[in-house]
């Protein structure tokens, strides 16, 4: 028999408001002091300035750590942990996509496992002996998921590579889902990091490690993204409030159980050209869909009447996964996903060394049909 195992949050909360309850959290659990982990751009666009304004206004200390870039790398990870030492916190507080809420767990996890101070040995599932520094997280982007998930992701710029870490001592000990804190991103963002989540929803579902709890998890979140993805784009706040929501449930699921070959594929789009993580996996998505289609059983049946596909319960297995991979396809098309890898600085002459890159993500090995080095790259060519 099978043992399973599901990592959340010690506790959410939900709804516009929610960062209010960011300085209760931080009281009962006698924090002393919070570095704040955010980007440059939340700051100035007066974004995490509400959380900040939150801890200041309950008089709790912090200290502003807002050094955290797309695709962070090592580096960024290094000087994070040295604020932190500097500003001898005993919390953080983070502020945003995935980039500052994955940095915030490396800089966590290596403050309380300094042996990891180089950030590379981290990769992969390393055992790590303590939690990290608590994290309290609060997303802005509907997408990632990162505040609910055992996962993060660096970027290794002296070797031109993405890679993942897995530690259940990293997720953050409490989540703040606040679609007020979403109301800020363009379109752009929105539809991308939508997209990320749906992706994060159907790899989830159809992965080898998938089971009953998370396939309910990942079939409930198709349904909220693909109904909620255009409006949230569109700006109505409350299809953002579904998308958050949403993404969060496809994070409770995946994150125990794993991804597939659109991360894969994806992580060394975003190492070799900067391209940004919900991009890429938005891109890629209806592509390998349509390559697993015929390892997935009636799991593509399931989607597409989630999805919203007319008749999806009795049309043939055959016809019935082509339309969900034309739907998903259109989504992007309607969210405004660039349909051409050239789009996105991919080379041809780059195509072989990032296929082995993506062979070797330890995404790769959770998709339902495996690949080869020559298929990932042919999938890519096609693609060009």
């Amino acid at each position: 028999m099978t043992v399973n195992r599901m990592i959340l949050n010690e506790t959410s909360y939900f709804g516009k408001g929610a960062i209010k309850e960011v300085a209760n959290e931080a009281r009962k659990r006698d924090f002393k002091k919070a570095l704040v982990v955010t980007d440059k751009d939340l700051i100035r666009f007066e974004v995490a300035t509400k959380v900040v304004d939150v801890l200041k206004n309950a008089g709790l200390e912090y200290e502003v750590y807002d050094g955290i870039v797309p695709n962070p790398s090592i580096e960024d990870v290094q000087a994070g942990v040295k604020a932190c030492q500097a500003a001898g916190a005993d919390y953080l507080v983070a502020i945003g996509g995935g980039s500052p809420i994955d940095t915030a767990k490396a800089i966590g996890i290596i403050v309380e496992n300094p042996e990891f101070a180089d950030v590379v040995s981290l990769e992969g599932e390393v055992g790590t002996k303590n939690p990290c520094l608590p994290i309290l997280a609060v997303p802005t982007t509907s997408g990632t998921a990162a505040e609910v998930t055992i996962n993060y992701v660096i970027t290794d710029k002296a070797n031109q590579r993405k890679f993942v870490c897995v530690d259940p001592h990293d997720i953050p000990v409490v989540a703040f889902i606040d679609s007020d804190m979403m109301m800020g991103m363009p379109k752009g963002l929105c539809a991308s990091t939508g997209m990320d989540a749906l992706t994060h929803a159907i790899e989830g579902f159809i992965t080898k490690g998938a089971w009953e709890m998370t396939d309910m998890l990942h079939i409930k979140a198709i349904e909220i993204i693909s109904h909620a993805l255009r409006d949230s784009v569109a700006g109505n706040q409350e299809a953002r409030e579904k998308m958050a929501l949403g993404q969060y449930i496809a994070g409770m699921g995946f994150s125990n159980v794993g991804l597939g070959l659109v991360h894969g594929m994806a992580h060394p789009l975003s190492a070799w050209y900067n391209t940004p993580h919900g991009v890429a996996c938005a891109a890629l998505l209806p592509l390998i869909m349509d390559f697993n289609k015929e390892y997935t059983g009636e799991k593509y049946r399931e989607i597409a009447v989630n999805i919203g596909i007319k008749e999806a319960a009795e049309l043939p297995l055959p016809e019935v996964r082509e339309r969900a991979v034309q739907a998903v396809k259109q989504l992007g098309i309607d969210v405004g996903i660039p349909k051409r890898l050239s789009e996105l600085g991919v080379k041809e002459e780059d195509i072989p060394k990032i296929a082995e890159d993506a062979f070797n993500d330890v995404c790769s090995p959770g998709n339902p049909r495996e690949a080869t080095v020559e298929e990932i790259a042919a999938l890519y060519r096609s693609m060009l």
